[in-house]
């Protein structure tokens, strides 16, 4: 019998790159046949940071390059809305994979994708393929966009699809971001909102499975007072269709977020937490965790930071003037950035790098503290796995509702202000690195997800999880009779 054939499409940013590459990791360790879509671009960024085998594969585990439709300039301008359009040419793939997959290549029985490239999963279903979503925030941001309404199965063998015991959504999920449109919270009155105490003020607390929270601690892509911005009603549609894929995975484990897990499986049946993504790897892989840089590390400053009281990673297509090269150009291109006499003031006591292996630098014994300028999922994860407790300046998206839950819920961080100030940032740093109780709950987070990777926590945690996923994975192979008559 073929294996069973997954091809992975994540959105082109190192955000969704580097865990849909960890998810296509411990499938392949599983025996899958995985094809993992990357942009052209992306490719020749890989080759040039860790050379042209990083992006060669082996056997059952192959990357198919597309064009992303985006000129340099556009790179440079960094837009959100032409960046979601550089996905076309996934669709040819999906196509060309499914009907004429190649000599050794077996039939696609699944296709998993990223938040932001969901329209892959309209492909997919378009070509009666199984589809799956890997949604790379936390389950307490996808709580504050989606609800469940009226919503049914059916089985797709009884309406003649070639995979039998395959389960599809026949009617799409409504929106949470819908529900507070209609409350009156979104759109905003007028931008006087955004900064005279409304957001901090308004109380949600109807989510299931979450606390109350504010309006401030959900999205920032509903901080606007248009109706019809681009990215309220793009996070609208792009939470609709991921959670019509047939299973969701979830980089998460159930003690970090079981009650609003337990609310999320009450509404969809198939939820898979395979998190922390780099614990889990590395205990299945025997340390074979890593990802793909899309900029080159400095692996230097790992070694470095034992005599530095701290180090900063800066990209150097976040400075202003830069070609968004992504750290191609001068090593230290943020120094004309800085303030005067800032290099001077910290001889001995900084490292300044435009990028490195950020898991292996926190799981460093000599970081006691992760300043974390977003919030992101990935680097909250990170953080938890590692024991490391955050001062969180959360930026955009997502970065609220993580920041709330880190310091709020879990007691491993404290937040700046949205206006920094030097001062702020000295007395948290001084909070975080002086508090035996928060390095302490730190410690108890590190020891759960250690626990839920080994398989050594109630309910199985997500060790067992993955193994679930993977036989679901194994079994829509068994169970599909692909270009049969069946």
């Amino acid at each position: 019998m073929a294996r069973p054939h997954v091809v992975v499409v994540p959105y082109p940013c190192a955000g969704n790159v580097n865990p849909a590459l960890q998810i296509a990791k411990l499938l392949h360790h599983q025996s899958v046949y995985v094809t993992f879509i990357n942009t052209e671009h992306n490719h020749r960024r890989v080759q040039a940071t860790e050379g042209p085998g990083a992006v060669r594969g082996h056997d059952g585990f192959r990357f198919e390059a597309i064009p992303d439709g985006l000129s340099d300039a556009d790179r440079r301008k960094q837009d959100y809305g032409r960046g979601l359009e550089s996905g076309d040419g996934t669709s040819s793939v999906l196509t060309r994979l499914s009907c004429t997959p190649g000599p050794g290549v077996p039939p696609v029985s699944c296709v998993l994708t990223t938040m932001l490239m969901s329209f892959a999963l309209d492909v997919a279903r378009e070509l009666r393929i199984p589809t799956m979503a890997f949604l790379t925030g936390s389950v307490a941001s996808l709580m504050t966009h989606i609800v469940k309404k009226r919503t049914r199965y059916i089985s797709l063998e009884t309406h003649g699809s070639k995979y039998s015991g395959t389960w599809a959504r026949l009617t799409p999920t409504h929106m949470r971001l819908r529900q507070l449109q209609e409350r009156g919270y979104v759109a905003l009155k007028d931008e006087s909102l955004l900064t005279n105490g409304y957001l901090e003020s308004t109380v949600i607390d109807w989510i299931p499975g979450m606390p109350p929270i504010c309006l401030g601690d959900v999205s920032s892509f509903l901080r606007t007072t248009d109706p019809d911005d681009f990215c309220l009603r793009f996070n609208e549609s792009e939470a609709n269709r991921c959670t019509s894929a047939g299973a969701l995975i979830l980089n998460t484990f159930e003690g970090l977020e079981a009650d609003v897990l337990a609310a999320l499986r009450a509404e969809f049946p198939r939820v898979y937490t395979v998190g922390p993504l780099g614990t889990l790897l590395r205990r299945t892989l025997n340390g074979g965790g890593g990802g793909l840089s899309l900029w080159k590390q400095d692996a230097e400053c790992v070694a470095s930071s034992r005599g530095h009281p701290f180090l900063w990673a800066i990209r150097d297509n976040l400075i202003r003037g830069d070609g968004g090269g992504g750290g191609g150009g001068r090593r230290l291109l943020a120094l004309d950035a800085l303030p005067a006499g800032f290099t001077a003031e910290t001889t001995g006591q900084c490292c300044l790098t435009p990028w490195c292996p950020q898991e292996e630098v926190l799981r460093h014994a000599a970081v006691g503290c992760f300043l974390t300028h977003g919030g992101g999922w990935n680097s909250v994860c990170e953080s938890v796995a590692a024991g490391v407790p955050m001062v969180c300046w959360p930026g955009f998206a997502d970065r609220f509702t993580n920041c709330k839950y880190a310091c709020d819920m879990w007691g491993v961080g404290v937040r700046l202000d949205e206006e920094v100030r030097r001062e702020q940032v000295a007395t948290h740093v001084g909070e975080v690195m002086g508090s035996e109780e928060m390095r302490r709950r730190a410690a108890r987070w590190k020891e759960e997800a250690d626990s839920s990777a080994a398989c050594a926590c109630p309910g199985g945690g997500s060790s067992s999880s993955c193994e679930n996923l993977m036989s679901m994975v194994g079994g829509l192979m068994e169970k599909s009779t692909p270009n049969s008559e069946k």
